[in-house]
């Protein structure tokens, strides 16, 4: 007799692929306690190193604002002429901290600003998708990227049967399986806030908006064999990279970049603009220039000021807010969440992760309370003591939500295909030649009824896609 799945408590589950959202569109509930239970028991997996993005690097540096997206934004770190020192951390996503650099993966891309109205990160990745668009299968994911659990060992057929099972996987896929799937070095990708997030201006006007980061340095890449030969002479390469061409004072540079679209725009728009899975049209929604991002500095300790960096999209500024993205609004909680099991729960109270501005808060004790504050009553709020208070001024305009509460499928009426034979049709014969052997030499060992089932998903794409797969899996 097939088992239910439930949640630890035995409640049965309904539905372990789709989050409860208001509307097909909208925001997720709190109420998704199935949701919560799977993110927050995923941030608890391992201990101490991060679940995801274990193996790092990173520098620090300065954003310079050179446009002006005044008409957009009230955020004062993005107003013309404004300096701002950051942070950036690079990671890859699936190997653990003793991982080799030049593995194919995606890199981590993730910033933190500090600024004079508090810390803003922006939490993204090279590439401007990622594989799923609904937090549900976020720890089922993560699962087949690590370790068998009776071998130990890494596994094609999981990895390759999530993703077959899974078509809205298949843009990212692609991208991980092309040429920009082993960079060269941190210095050689560029970087995306990926999820769509929104900025605020002066009139409180609402704008949707994508974050880019372009490479001043050019995309270069490795192939598989020239990896290979990396990793057997090197496993930091890429932390060695970064690390001595700062030390030799040839700093990195990223231009950053913009795409706009309005509400009205979102509302009528032919696919989502909250979905992960995709990417708005350059065509539709043209780069817009505004600064450039420097990297200048190592980092003098890299535990303290590396390993000990926490992330999270949920650190916002006034004129930078969230999005009815459900993997923006899942990883909101899930980030410091599992900062406070990892790090402590004063982890925002460590030099490195400490705002510029002063904090004023109302939470107490816990681990890491390391801070000595002065004597006072208004030690909760509301209080009649002169105590940090709320300030209206700061609200943000409402944001129309419609539709009945529900699980909604994602796959319904999706189209998984199109964005992804757009970005096919732009490579080269050659880069297509390296994208379908990188999928024949990643499917070693994958049961064919698997295969198959990929191919099927590679044939609605093109089948220039399919048959060029095949073929590389005949050699």
């Amino acid at each position: 007799m097939k088992k239910t799945m439930t949640t630890t408590a035995g409640n049965p589950i309904s539905d372990n692929q789709n989050s409860m959202t208001a509307g097909d569109r909208g925001p997720i509930l709190m109420q998704d306690y199935q949701l919560i239970e799977k993110l927050a028991h995923q941030n608890r997996e391992r201990i101490p190193e991060r679940v995801v993005h274990a193996k790092g690097s990173g520098a620090f540096g300065e954003l310079e604002i050179t446009h002006d997206i005044s008409a957009f934004t009230k955020a004062k770190v993005l107003q013309k002429g404004e300096k701002t020192r950051l942070l950036l951390r690079f990671s890859t996503v699936a190997g653990e901290m003793g991982a080799a650099d030049a593995e194919r993966d995606v890199r981590g891309f993730a910033l933190k600003f500090y600024t004079k109205e508090g810390n803003w990160d922006l939490v993204g990745n090279n590439t401007p998708v990622f594989f799923i668009r609904d937090p549900q299968k976020f720890p089922d994911f993560i699962h087949t990227q690590k370790r068998h659990p009776q071998s130990n060992l890494r596994s094609n057929t999981a990895a390759w049967d999530f993703w077959s099972l899974s078509p809205e996987s298949l843009h990212q896929v692609t991208i991980l399986m092309s040429d920009r799937g082993i960079p060269l070095s941190y210095r050689h990708v560029n970087g995306y806030g990926s999820h769509t997030y929104s900025l605020i201006n002066n009139d409180n006007e609402r704008f949707w908006v994508k974050f880019h980061f372009k490479t001043k340095q050019g995309i270069k890449t490795l192939t598989n064999e020239e990896a290979a030969k990396v990793i057997a002479n090197d496993r930091e390469s890429n932390q060695r990279d970064l690390f001595e061409n700062i030390e030799n004072k040839n700093y990195p540079q990223w231009d950053f970049q913009i795409q706009i679209m309005s509400e009205e725009d979102a509302n009528q728009a032919s696919f989502n603009p909250f979905d992960l899975t995709k990417v708005w049209p350059h065509s539709d929604y043209p780069m817009i220039d505004v600064g450039v991002m420097t990297l200048n500095e190592n980092p003098k300790n890299y535990f303290n000021e590396i390993e000990q960096s926490s992330f999270s999209p949920s650190n916002i500024v006034p004129g930078i807010s969230f999005s009815p993205d459900k993997m923006l609004q899942a990883r909101i909680l899930s980030y410091p969440d599992a900062h406070r099991y990892r790090v402590g729960t004063h982890y925002e109270s460590l030099p490195v992760n400490r705002p510029i501005v002063d904090v004023n808060t109302y939470h107490a004790a816990g681990s890491m309370n390391y801070e000595e504050k002065e004597v006072t009553n208004a030690y909760y709020e509301p209080n009649s003591f002169d105590g940090a208070s709320q300030d209206a001024s700061y609200s943000e305009p409402s944001l129309e939500i419609t539709g009945n509460a529900n699980r909604y499928d994602h796959n319904v009426n999706n189209d998984n295909y199109s964005q992804v034979k757009d970005l096919f049709n732009l490579m080269s014969d050659y880069q297509k030649e390296q994208l379908f052997n990188n999928i024949a030499e990643s499917m070693g060992g994958v049961p064919n009824e698997i295969i198959q089932r990929q191919l099927a998903h590679f044939e609605k794409v093109s089948p220039d896609y399919s048959n060029g797969v095949k073929k590389a899996l005949d050699k």
